[in-house]
């Protein structure tokens, strides 16, 4: 879903807050204090799909899938956070294409909001097809944690990333915990 003018407008106050002001250009990027770039929340895993995790219709069980994401989502945050997460929610599962038993099923978990001491995590994950080498999706999680401890901010560096970061914004406001949402990125370098 296309951005609103409201989330345009985050993302563009965001990147202006980046820029370096003793140069004049787009390359150079500085983080404000007590924030990480996105793409340094990445956590990845393998898992091999054997038989005994498999369902009556000889696929992979649902469930199997989902402890896997959950268990890098949680090493995700933990990581992250630098505290043992509570889990607050799990949003919708997209079951996009079952598992076949022998897959090589890749997962990737990322950080892509945070607020306060909560932590946004979205976790992919696909299947290689071992024939013509392609990737497909399989399912996408997305939990919310909440860490014991106030978490830095995560900050987008691409446009890819900046859609990663709305979708996890707007999964966190979703969830039924009330939460007060404001702009706290607008930190001095």
């Amino acid at each position: 879903m296309a951005p609103s003018a409201e989330e345009r407008n985050t993302i563009h106050d965001m990147f202006l807050s980046t820029l370096d002001p003793k140069t004049i250009s787009f390359q150079s990027r500085v983080l404000p204090s007590n924030a990480v770039w996105m793409e340094n929340t990445k956590l990845k895993s393998l898992e091999i799909c054997h038989p005994q995790e498999r369902n009556i219709f000889n696929r992979i069980f649902g469930g199997f899938l989902m402890r896997k994401a959950y268990e890098l989502g949680w090493a995700t945050a933990c990581s992250f956070g630098g505290s043992r997460p509570f889990l607050v929610t799990v949003d919708d599962i997209m079951f996009q294409k079952p598992v076949e038993v022998g897959s090589l099923l890749y997962l990737s978990s990322q950080v892509c909001f945070t607020q306060k001491n909560y932590i946004q995590v979205r976790v992919h994950s696909e299947v290689a097809s071992l024939q013509n080498k392609e990737h497909m999706t399989t399912n996408v999680f997305h939990f919310t944690f909440m860490s014991e401890n106030e978490v830095p901010l995560v900050f987008p560096k691409t446009y890819g990333e900046s859609m990663l970061y709305l979708d996890g914004q707007r999964h966190f406001k979703s969830m039924s915990v009330p939460v007060t949402m404001k702009k706290d990125y607008n930190v001095e370098p």
